[in-house]
């Protein structure tokens, strides 16, 4: 937030203001030999703006999803194409990084002259393998979507033209598009809050957005105007067919429906109707965020141009303590960008370098490293314990996971002194490692089979007191007091504590006992 005042006072505004990404400026700046690469993130795919712009140029669009079996349409496309005009649209590359090599090879090193109108779009999610050199000869480009509600409905009225604005006479047309650009951006949006804004992530896109457009015309041309728009048909469409088809989560369908709900009545044709009501003494918060009365797409990017840079959470739907996460967030992605962009050769210094600085920084988490568990020795404490027991069955599955871990730990550690030292070779999981070890981070093969930590140090800290826990219950019998988030798996514990109480008292059910917390 400073950073943006900062550049709207001592430079320039547009410096601060998203940009929009121009197909059209794209593909004048392209040729016949240069294709266009779109790299794929969530909610980000351009076919339908490819598809637009090569409507407005009168240029035949042919679209191509790659996967298995898919190579033969591609040749056949790119040839007829490369001879007779028009463009070719390769999606999810990714899915057929065997046939790019062959791609690029037709594209650099053609068998007959190419016709003038021939262009070649590509969208693909990174991946390691894919060919280097069709990458250089390429014009890369993302088209994420943009952040904030500015940015966003700016992008979508970018996309209007003004004969659609005018499709139809009805007073409801405008004020309802304009409310749907807003919960398209606003979907968006709160996925950069984490699991405060989605239980899990959707990938709303632009298809859902001219779906909900498409919809909303259709009613309207189709509505008795004596009787008005049908909000429970419109509500019902939006929030559970056109956005609600993605949801899976029951509470992210309430919370998109309540949405609908809000925003989708008779009420949002009343002037000054606004979108969010601010909460706390700032009672003017909420006034940019208004359906604008205009008749033009320009009016429309002038009023749009004139909300503020920065929105505040309570715009979504969100305490505004939820702007923390997001920003601590995205400073640890900032830190960790930067840590992975240093220099990661040794220098020819006197100083320590960092083979020997992981070194010995594993060879002192070895040192500290608990024993490996012996499988019959645990087996028959569980035995004298009582086999059978719940609590004992889950104090089992969670020292056979603590043993997986340590085995793991065990393994990276020595596998890395052994190719520090030359004597195996360094593989990439042992240089990613190496790297995350050096910054202080914890490998990643450690944290898919166990707990999420900020350092390792804490990681390893974590590790050698849930490991202490668990030797101690099997070994020296089961503690007076349990440390619930060193489990695995603590709802387990909750599950197995209750089912050990009820089996003790005749005649109590599982399904009707329950836990009391003080």
């Amino acid at each position: 937030r400073l950073t943006i005042a900062w550049y709207n006072s001592r430079v320039r505004a547009e410096i601060c203001d998203g940009v929009i990404l121009d197909f059209h400026s794209m593909w004048g700046e392209s040729d016949t030999d240069t294709p266009l690469i779109c790299f794929l993130s969530m909610g980000s795919d351009p076919t339908a703006q490819i598809d637009t712009l090569a409507k407005k140029l009168k240029v035949d669009c042919k679209p191509v999803s790659m996967g298995q079996g898919q190579e033969i349409h591609a040749r056949r496309l790119l040839s007829q194409s490369m001879s007779q005009g028009g463009w070719v649209l390769l999606q999810n590359c990714h899915l057929g990084l065997n046939f790019m090599d062959e791609l690029l090879h037709t594209i650099t090193e053609p068998t007959g002259p190419v016709h003038e109108t021939f262009r070649l779009w590509i969208t693909t999610e990174g991946h390691p393998q894919f060919p280097i050199n069709l990458l250089q000869i390429g014009l890369k480009y993302t088209n994420e979507p943009p952040q904030g509600v500015k940015a966003g409905v700016k992008r979508t009225y970018n996309g209007v033209t003004q004969d659609q604005l005018d499709i139809t006479n009805m007073p409801q047309w405008k004020p309802m598009l304009y409310t749907v650009a807003i919960l398209h951006t606003v979907v968006q949006e709160r996925r950069k809050f984490g699991p405060l804004g989605w239980n899990i992530p959707y990938e709303f896109n632009q298809a859902d957005l001219t779906a909900s457009i498409q919809f909303l015309q259709n009613h309207l041309d189709d509505m008795d105007p004596r009787h008005g728009v049908n909000w429970s048909t419109v509500q019902y469409m939006i929030g559970e067919v056109q956005y609600g088809g993605r949801v899976t989560d029951d509470m992210d369908k309430r919370l998109l429906k309540t949405f609908c709900k809000v925003w989708f009545r008779e009420e949002m044709f009343v002037p000054g109707f606004q979108f969010f009501t601010p909460t706390g003494n700032n009672n003017d918060a909420g006034k940019p965020y208004i359906i604008p009365q205009c008749k033009t797409v320009q009016q429309y990017l002038d009023f749009i141009e004139k909300l503020p840079p920065v929105d505040s959470p309570e715009v979504f739907g969100l305490h505004p303590n939820a702007n923390i996460t997001y920003q601590s967030k995205t400073a640890r992605d900032i830190l960790d960008t930067v840590l992975n962009i240093q220099p990661k050769e040794s220098s020819g210094g006197s100083g320590e370098t960092r083979e020997s600085t992981v070194s010995r920084m594993a060879d002192e988490m070895l040192s500290k490293l608990p024993d490996d568990y012996i499988a019959h020795h645990v087996k028959d404490r569980i035995n004298e314990m009582g086999a059978l027991s719940s609590m004992n069955i889950f104090l089992k599955q969670e020292i056979d996971r603590m043993q997986r871990v340590i085995t793991c730990v065990r393994n990276t550690l020595t596998d890395l002194k052994l190719a520090i030292e030359g004597t195996i070779i360094m593989s990439e999981k042992l240089r990613e490692a190496l790297d995350n070890i050096f910054d202080a981070k914890v490998p990643p093969t450690w944290t898919r089979i166990s707990w999420d930590s900020s350092t390792i140090g804490f990681w390893f800290t974590e590790m050698i007191e849930r490991n202490a826990q668990f030797h101690s219950w099997c070994f020296n019998g089961r503690p007076h007091v349990f440390w619930m988030t060193g489990f695995f798996n603590p709802q387990g514990f909750l599950t197995a504590m209750r089912q050990e109480v009820t089996r003790a008292h005749k005649g109590w059910a599982l399904d009707q006992s329950f836990s009391i917390t003080r």
